[in-house]
C-alpha cells in the first residue's frame, strides 16, 4: 500500500508537477512516510522546494494536550523556513502566511470523526486557497475508523471548529475525499487536487480502513495512541462535554469513562438492559484508574472501558456514539440528579453547552436528560440523517 505522500516521493510526474513552484506543506507528527521519515524531510531530499509549513491544533511538533492550548509561529529549525500555526493567534491562513506559497500540500493523518479538527482546518485552507489563487494538494491518508457512518448531523447555526458543516459524528471518509464533499457543498473554485493511496480497501479486515501490519501508528494529536482510541472516539470525545473522566491523565484516553461516583457495573448492567442491540462489536469491562492530569486528578475512578480489538470486535456492528449515549442515559437512569454536563467555553464556542457543541445541536443532550426518552427515540433521530449522509457522500468515494 501506498499513502499519498510515498506516491509524491517515487512517481517522477508528481514531484516534476511540484518543480519551479514554492510549496508549503501543512502536517503534524503523523506525517510520515513509510518508512518514518518526517514529510518535510523527505520532500526536502526529493528537491521539492519547501517554502513554509503550516502546524494545525496540537502544532506540528503534536505537544500541546488539551484544546485551546495554543501553538506560536516558529521557524523549522532544521531548514530554516516560516512554520505558522493555525492553531494560535488564527485559525485561517492569513494574507501574508499565503504570499509564501504557489501550493500546499496537506499531509495530516484525519481519525474520521466530525469533532476531530484537522477536517475544519481543511476547509478553512481550501476557502483560504480559493479567495487567493493558490493551488491544494492532500496527500491522502487512511480513515482509521472506515466507512460506518453515525451520529446526528450537525444544525444549522452549530457550525464551530469542531463542526465544519452539515455531517454526523462518524464520517466514514478520508480528508482527500472529505475535501471534495466540501468543495461541491461550500461551491469553491479552487485548484484542488488528491494523490490517492494506491492499494487501500477501508472495507478489508481485520484493520478496516487502517492497514494493520503494514504502516507502524504515530500519534496524530497527544491523545490518540492507538488504532482503538480511534475506532471508540467517535462516542468517547463526548464525555469531554461531561463531568466525568474520558481517560485523559492514563495510558487509554478516550477508550474509557468513568468518575469516582459512579459504580461501572452497575452501568454496564444498566446499558445491557436499556439497549443491548447497541452493543454489538465491542466488549465493555468495568476497570479502575486514576488520572495523572485533567478530570479527577489523582483520584480512584470507576470506570468502563470500550475494547474494540481482537475476536470481540465487529467493525460493522460497532457503534460507539450510542454506546457512549448510552452510558450517558444508563448514568442519568441510576443517579437522577447527577451533575452530568459541563459548561465551560469549549473550542471557541462560548454561551453554548460543550456537549451541544460536540454534537452540532442540544438533540444528544436532551434524549439523555429526558427521562421518557427511550433508545427508540434516538434511532428515530439519527437514524434518517445517516441514512441521508450515506447517499450525499456517496459521489466522492474514492476507494473501496
Amino acid at each position: 500500500m501506498k499513502f499519498g505522500i510515498d506516491r509524491v516521493l517515487s512517481e517522477p510526474d508528481l514531484l516534476a508537477a511540484l518543480k519551479g513552484r514554492r510549496v508549503a506543506l501543512l502536517a503534524h507528527p503523523a506525517s510520515v512516510t513509510a518508512d518514518l521519515t518526517h514529510s518535510v524531510d523527505a520532500l526536502m531530499a526529493a528537491g521539492v522546494n519547501l517554502t513554509a509549513a503550516f502546524g494545525p491544533q496540537h502544532g506540528m511538533k503534536g505537544d500541546l494536550q488539551d484544546n485551546m492550548m495554543e501553538s506560536p509561529d516558529e521557524t523549522d529549525p532544521v531548514h530554516g523556513f516560516p512554520v505558522f500555526s493555525l492553531y494560535g493567534e488564527v485559525r485561517r491562513p492569513t494574507a501574508a502566511s499565503l504570499e509564501t506559497f504557489d501550493v500546499i500540500l496537506i499531509d495530516l493523518q484525519d481519525l474520521g470523526c466530525r469533532i476531530y479538527t484537522f477536517i475544519t482546518t481543511l476547509l478553512y485552507v481550501l476557502e483560504a486557497a480559493a479567495e487567493h489563487g493558490k493551488a491544494v494538494w492532500v496527500l491522502d491518508r487512511p480513515n482509521p475508523a472506515g466507512r460506518p457512518v453515525e451520529g446526528t448531523t450537525l444544525l444549522p447555526g452549530w457550525e464551530s471548529f469542531v463542526g465544519a458543516g452539515p455531517m454526523p459524528m462518524r464520517h466514514g471518509m478520508t480528508l482527500g475525499e472529505l475535501g471534495h464533499w466540501f468543495i461541491d457543498h461550500f461551491r469553491l473554485d479552487v485548484d484542488y487536487r488528491v494523490i490517492a493511496m494506491q492499494g487501500y480497501d477501508p472495507e478489508d479486515g481485520p484493520g478496516f480502513g487502517w492497514p494493520l501490519g503494514e504502516r507502524a501508528w504515530i500519534n496524530p494529536s497527544p491523545n490518540a495512541p492507538n488504532l482503538s482510541m480511534a475506532r471508540a472516539y467517535p462516542g468517547t470525545v463526548m464525555v469531554e462535554g461531561a463531568t466525568l473522566s474520558e481517560g485523559r491523565g492514563t495510558t487509554r484516553p478516550l477508550e474509557l469513562f468513568g468518575a469516582p461516583d459512579i459504580d461501572a457495573r452497575a452501568v454496564i448492567a444498566e446499558m445491557r438492559a436499556l439497549a443491548p442491540q447497541w452493543l454489538g462489536g465491542c466488549v465493555l469491562r468495568d476497570m479502575w484508574f486514576e488520572p495523572t492530569f485533567h478530570k479527577h486528578v489523582g483520584t480512584l475512578c470507576s470506570g468502563v472501558q470500550i475494547h474494540v480489538e481482537g475476536p470481540g470486535y465487529g467493525h460493522a456492528a460497532f457503534r460507539p456514539w450510542r454506546v457512549q449515549a448510552l452510558g450517558f442515559k444508563a448514568i442519568r437512569r441510576l443517579y437522577p440528579d447527577y451533575a452530568l454536563w459541563r459548561d465551560f467555553p469549549y473550542e471557541y464556542a462560548f454561551g453554548k453547552l460543550p456537549i451541544d457543541v460536540i454534537n452540532g445541536g442540544p438533540g444528544l443532550r436532551e434524549w439523555v436528560d429526558d427521562a421518557e426518552a427511550t433508545p427508540g427515540d434516538l434511532d428515530a433521530i439519527a437514524g434518517p440523517d445517516e441514512a441521508a449522509w450515506i447517499e450525499a457522500r456517496r459521489p466522492f468515494l474514492q476507494y473501496g
